[in-house]
């Protein structure tokens, strides 16, 4: 409890006395020693920071103005890779953080001599990204001048104003993680509007990305486990790459997406408090005939500074509700705009909550180290 106003007042007048002196330069020593102590990277989430360089690893100073929380705290920036807890179950057991239209970053450079019009979802570049612990990228892929490039568009058209870069400068940063990174895997899902005839297989092959290429003839078609972690690391089957269009999986070997994933309507949609529906093109998301699912948790419109809001207790709360529509099972891919944005733990806590109560039945995938029930115990 607080002291009354009339405390501080008897507290003022003793301070005259030498033993107030006394007890008044202790009070500053203690109120000095504490700001000290959390600085030089020594702050822990939660803790107020004036500097990025207070925070401790795999934590970043920000605020959330949305809340009305304006003084800055450390936050987390980085997941739990839960194979580093627990390893060597089927795919499908892990719950992965997805950047939505992760080529879409603030202050990207536009095109020369020309002023990008259109949204943002990400801050930071994909390889920053993927080191932070995502492993699901949205990519948004057109035709566009004469080669693939990444854009946020409509109506099926790249425009100057609406493009990134080529596609497979952001495949590069792909292909060096998962070779500085040898038992990491990376799932990408290609909202696909690219008509030159192979030119995904082009694009991968010349990313240098095909070496790492999960091949569909060996993806679950009837809702089984998919291979272990463990077995896919082995044989190098590093890469799952997902296509919106259905033909190319015959055409070109590319997984069409809702052949093996079940996803939930994506945008405000799929934001709404107590709804999970599934997106058109998907199965229900009950269906036992798919084995991944994607769960869509942003809004239609990114606004950057409304991200940390959305990724507070609501976005837990959504994951319950989706987990319920597809009938207990957790979603595999948990796909965000502005992924670091948050009021403290965001949706690295959410992250670790799924993965503990899949992985071991415990609050949190850190728990599992300890926690006597894990799914290979079962």
């Amino acid at each position: 409890m607080f002291p009354s106003f009339s405390d501080q007042r008897s507290l003022c007048r003793a301070s005259a006395t030498p033993n107030g002196y006394f007890l008044l330069l202790l009070i500053i020593s203690v109120l000095i020693i504490n700001s000290a102590a959390c600085s030089n990277r020594n702050c822990q989430v939660l803790d107020p920071c004036s500097l990025a360089t207070d925070c401790g690893p795999g934590l970043y100073c920000g605020n959330c103005p949305a809340m009305g929380k304006n003084q800055p705290i450390c936050t987390r920036g980085q997941a739990t890779i839960p194979t580093t807890i627990i390893n060597g179950l089927p795919f499908n057991k892990y719950s992965w953080l997805m950047t939505h239209n992760a080529f879409s970053i603030v202050d990207a450079p536009p095109l020369p001599g020309v002023q990008r019009i259109t949204f943002y979802n990400q801050e930071d570049t994909v390889t920053n990204q993927l080191r932070n612990g995502v492993r699901g990228l949205m990519l948004d892929m057109y035709d566009f001048e004469n080669d693939i490039w990444l854009c946020h568009s409509f109506r099926g058209q790249c425009y100057n104003f609406t493009a990134f870069q080529p596609a497979i400068n952001t495949l590069k940063e792909v292909e060096t993680f998962l070779s500085e990174n040898p038992s990491e895997i990376v799932t990408i899902v290609i909202e696909d509007y690219v008509h030159t005839p192979k030119g995904l297989t082009n694009l991968f092959t010349n990313a240098g990305l095909v070496k790492y290429w999960f091949p569909v003839s060996k993806m679950p078609r009837k809702g089984e486990d998919w291979p272990t972690m463990t077995d896919m690391v082995q044989e190098n089957h590093r890469l799952l790459v997902f296509t919106s269009i259905a033909s190319k999986e015959a055409d070109e070997g590319i997984a069409y997406q809702w052949r093996y994933m079940v996803e939930n309507e994506s945008g405000d949609g799929g934001v709404v408090q107590g709804s999970c529906p599934n997106r058109k093109e998907s199965q229900p998301l009950n269906s036992k005939s798919a084995s991944l699912f994607l769960q869509n948790s942003f809004p239609s419109f990114p606004v950057e500074s409304d991200s940390c809001k959305e990724h507070s207790a609501t976005l837990g709360e959504l994951v319950g509700t989706c987990y319920k529509a597809a009938g207990n099972v957790m979603p595999n891919f948990l796909a965000v705009n502005f992924y670091m944005r948050s009021d403290g733990g965001g949706v690295f806590d959410v992250l670790d909550r799924m993965n503990g109560q899949t992985l071991c039945g415990c609050s949190t995938v850190s728990a599992c180290q300890v926690c006597p029930l894990s799914l290979s115990q079962r």
